[in-house]
């Protein structure tokens, strides 16, 4: 289906565009059209997922794809483990597609509206020391080139290009098609507890190597860190999920509606947000749960915000957290957005934030109303000067002479876009702003 025109805008507000079509192909090969018909016009075309990233990294002038009805299961073995999965697909409906087979993707970011190409494309993540980003679980892809031609990369057909196109930034062709290397299903034991903050960071490398997945917030004006760690179990294992209404209250009553009306009205009177966020760590995070593993990774969030992530060495998250503490007590701000900390596996893929170190993340919020600029330029500068490298999918102010001292495979992935998008069909703002010409 197309459409001549129209506003599109990111799920944060942040980025906007009046393209000048919108296509909404439904399979592969109506992708393939729509590539070859902006090329012939000269067009420039990019695909739009969920809109779950903070940037301009999505944005299409020219023509936008929207890959919303290019979604669904291609083929599950569950002998393998392996699934493919048209490139739009959402990954909260992921869980109910691979449930036939016995099978559940390895790991998860806090967030599931992201589309699955979306995700990979900009390098989201979870948390957990021994397990990589969702791009890691990428065995396969197949994308449509700027020539307008299919392109299967595995371990079969044209595997050098996998390191590559795992995690593109949508630079290199249009995703229509991803395999996931799964995992038998599983069920998580998740514990929820405030710590004393400076108890936490004392021994942050011992409670990360303890548990499978461990992560921790932190709401500033506060001594307490809200610890999140969860151990892998069998999917036989009897669950003990969250009641309903306990659930309700935590995650729709104070984590969003409470939390938004608050965040509103402390744009207009911040010396709200100390005490309430002193209230918010003594209501919420003491709880224990078992349930099956994408009910315990994810949560929803509904309260919009803008957020920067950065990636550090795992040694270094404690040096780095500890100066963006000093910093915004220093400066005196009111922040009503907690800090997010989490950590992942050292990888290979060429763009990953984790690629060849064990990383910590740590990543600061706003509300959305509130203009963020002033707090992210100190916090980056924070990330920059303890070897931090920016999360693709949210805002930052890096160009590619600066991204390039961070990426010993920088110049590999340039040259591969060279080879698949010679002529930059697939380009925009800001993808000239942090891949160059």
């Amino acid at each position: 289906m197309t459409r001549l025109g129209g506003s599109w805008q990111n799920w944060a507000r942040s980025a906007s565009v009046d393209p000048v079509r919108v296509e909404r192909p439904r399979t592969p090969e109506g992708v393939q059209r729509a590539v070859q018909a902006a090329a012939a016009q000269s067009l420039q075309v990019k695909a739009v997922g969920a809109g779950h990233s903070f940037t301009g990294i999505a944005v299409a002038p020219g023509v936008l794809l929207d890959l919303s009805d290019l979604h669904g299961l291609v083929s599950a073995d569950a002998a393998t483990g392996r699934a493919t999965f048209l490139a739009g697909t959402r990954l909260h409906r992921i869980p109910a597609l691979l449930a036939p087979f016995g099978l559940a993707m390895e790991n998860l970011g806090d967030i599931d509206r992201q589309s699955l190409s979306g995700a990979i494309s900009t390098g989201t993540h979870g948390t957990g020391a021994r397990f990589g980003g969702i791009a890691t679980q990428v065995v396969g892809a197949v994308l449509i080139t700027s020539a307008g031609e299919f392109l299967r990369v595995d371990e079969h057909e044209n595997a050098d290009l996998l390191p590559a196109v795992a995690l593109g930034l949508g630079a290199l062709g249009i995703l229509v098609e991803v395999t996931l290397q799964c995992v038998p299903a599983f069920v998580l034991r998740a514990i929820d507890e405030p710590a004393p903050l400076e108890d936490v960071l004392a021994t942050l490398p011992e409670r990360v190597q303890a548990h499978d997945h461990f992560e921790f917030y932190w709401f500033p004006h506060t001594q307490v860190a809200l610890t999140k760690r969860q151990e892998r179990l069998p999917e036989s294992t009897r669950r003990e999920p969250l009641p309903v209404l306990g659930r309700w209250i935590d995650e729709t009553l104070l984590s969003n509606t409470v939390y938004r009306a608050v965040c509103g009205l402390g744009r207009a009177v911040p010396a709200i947000t100390p005490p309430f966020n002193r209230l918010a760590v003594r209501l919420t995070g003491d709880r224990a749960y078992t349930d099956r593993s994408h009910r315990v990774f994810t949560q929803s969030r509904r309260v919009r915000f803008r957020e920067m992530e950065y990636a550090l060495p795992a040694e270094n998250v404690v040096p780095a957290f500890r100066a963006v503490r000093e910093t915004i007590a220093r400066r005196g701000w009111t922040i009503e957005f907690p800090i997010e900390v989490r950590f992942a596996a050292a990888d290979d893929l060429w763009l990953s934030t984790a690629h060849g170190r064990h990383t910590g993340y740590i990543a600061v919020h706003r509300y959305w109303r509130a203009d963020p600029t002033e707090y992210f330029n100190a916090i980056e500068q924070i990330m920059l000067e303890h070897g931090g490298r920016p999360h693709w999918g949210k805002l930052h102010t890096l160009d590619a002479d600066r991204l390039r001292e961070l990426y010993p495979r920088f110049d590999d992935f340039r040259a591969v876009r060279d080879r698949l998008d010679p002529d930059r069909l697939f380009r925009n703002r800001h993808l000239r702003r942090v891949l160059g010409d």
